[in-house]
């Protein structure tokens, strides 16, 4: 499970890339933030707790892109409410679509 890891997809027609982008910062302790108070701001400026930085980011670009099916095809990969609420253990046994990342560093 990467639910700690953020992931990265980009496309362009035909070719799609995906992968490791690193952690999110929700997972890293605070003490190995960045300094920078401008840095720290911009991670705290999409902050909301009980998830901090994880979250998705979708952006697409197109044209006669069908909305009405885009957003169907997307609310069909969202966990239900009983699924979110059965918490992580219950999340380790879904399955995902993406092969695995490998090894990433643990963070501590």
């Amino acid at each position: 499970m990467r639910r700690q890891c953020a992931g990265q997809w980009s496309q362009a027609g035909g070719i799609a890339h995906h992968g490791y982008a690193g952690m999110f910062w929700k997972a890293v302790p605070e003490v190995r933030w960045p300094d920078d108070p401008e840095y720290r701001g911009y991670i705290m400026e999409k902050w909301q707790e009980p998830f901090g930085d994880m979250r998705q980011e979708l952006v697409f670009i197109g044209q006669h892109l069908d909305k009405a099916r885009l957003c169907e095809a997307l609310d069909a990969g969202l966990l239900s409410d009983a699924e979110l609420a059965a918490g992580v253990e219950a999340w380790r046994r879904l399955s995902g679509p993406f092969p695995d990342w490998g090894e990433q560093p643990a963070v501590a």
